[in-house]
């Protein structure tokens, strides 16, 4: 099945559709009109930068964010807008894509460096959903809904891949699947630190702590299932973070039990030549008595080998009877 082509840079949904180019003159004429609109940012330009406050009229210090990515998720009302910054997933190094989110009546323009796979089908459902009455905190919704259910993916193939080295870990460790397991616990470590405050700003917002434009009682629902969806997102990572450690704990004590078996046989191996190295030191220290007084083969093999294998018979009777072999 052939691959879709990839979605353009920046794009601008209206309810007449998708634009795939953007420049100063489309969005100006947008905001002139009274429909809603959405217009998206990859990898925004320094041109781009400036639309924002040239054209939207942005206050600085949002548009500062973004220009310098890296913010914790937060919510913050500015004059005529709101500024939020919220996280997907994609696959990338680290997993996440950072989304600036300027949002007010007339408008939703989202911001990102990262590439953000959850964009790539809302783009096109956008279109459909900007018919009145659904448009403004809706799309807003729609957007940030996305960004949370992009997690979920990624969890259901942790989940089977911690299954899997949890079942490795016990057949056969090895140093590669030590590195796998602090990889993954990189991974949501990194993930706990931005769905944890995101989950916060959602439950300010759902309890009516900060408010965004457009918002009504049913917009509060639908609101309120991204912040559930956020909890369940942040008990996934706490519970499989604890299944991680106890896997690197199996791991480490099934090493370690291991190291044990094999200092055990060796010092088994070192103890039955205890009484080797006596009697075979008691012989050289006592060379010339035996040239005077053993005669033949029968008293050789009686002295010099027969005691040894009889030591060893002994050794291996009560190595046996202590339970060590």
């Amino acid at each position: 099945m052939p691959k879709k082509p990839p979605h353009p840079a920046s794009f601008l949904v209206d309810a007449g559709g998708a634009h795939d180019h953007v420049d100063e003159e489309l969005v100006k004429q947008h905001l002139a009109e009274s429909e809603f609109f959405w217009l998206d940012l990859h990898k925004p330009t320094a041109g781009d930068l400036k639309m924002l406050t040239d054209v939207f009229a942005f206050h600085p210090l949002a548009v500062e964010d973004a220009a310098h990515f890296g913010q914790r998720p937060k919510l913050d009302p500015f004059d005529g807008f709101v500024l939020l910054v919220a996280y997907g997933a994609n696959e990338d190094a680290d997993g996440l894509v950072e989304v600036h989110c300027f949002f007010s009546e007339k408008y939703l323009v989202t911001v990102h460096r990262d590439s953000c796979p959850p964009f790539d089908d809302l783009r096109a459902r956008a279109a459909r959903e900007m018919s009145p009455p659904a448009k403004g905190a809706m799309m807003l919704y729609l957007v940030v809904d996305a960004l949370a259910d992009s997690f979920f993916p990624g969890l259901a193939k942790l989940d089977d891949r911690i299954d899997e080295l949890e079942s490795g870990v016990l057949q056969k460790p090895d140093d590669a699947q030590l590195q796998q397991i602090f990889g993954l616990k990189r991974r949501l470590v990194t993930w706990r630190k931005v769905i944890t405050p995101e989950r916060d700003t959602f439950a300010r917002l759902v309890t009516g702590v900060v408010a965004i434009p457009g918002m009504t009682p049913d917009m509060e629902r639908y609101y309120r299932d991204v912040y559930d969806h956020l909890i369940r997102i942040s008990d996934l990572v706490d519970s499989y973070r604890d299944l991680l450690t106890g896997a690197m704990d199996v791991y480490l004590s099934t090493v370690s039990n291991r190291l044990n078996e094999v200092m055990k046989r060796l010092t088994i191996v070192a103890t039955i030549f205890m009484p080797l190295a006596w009697i075979t030191g008691f012989f050289g220290m006592n060379f010339p008595w035996l040239i005077v007084h053993l005669g033949g083969w029968p008293a050789f093999l009686l002295l010099g080998l027969a005691t040894q294998a009889a030591a060893v018979a002994v050794m291996f009777v009560l190595f046996r009877r202590r339970g060590w072999m």
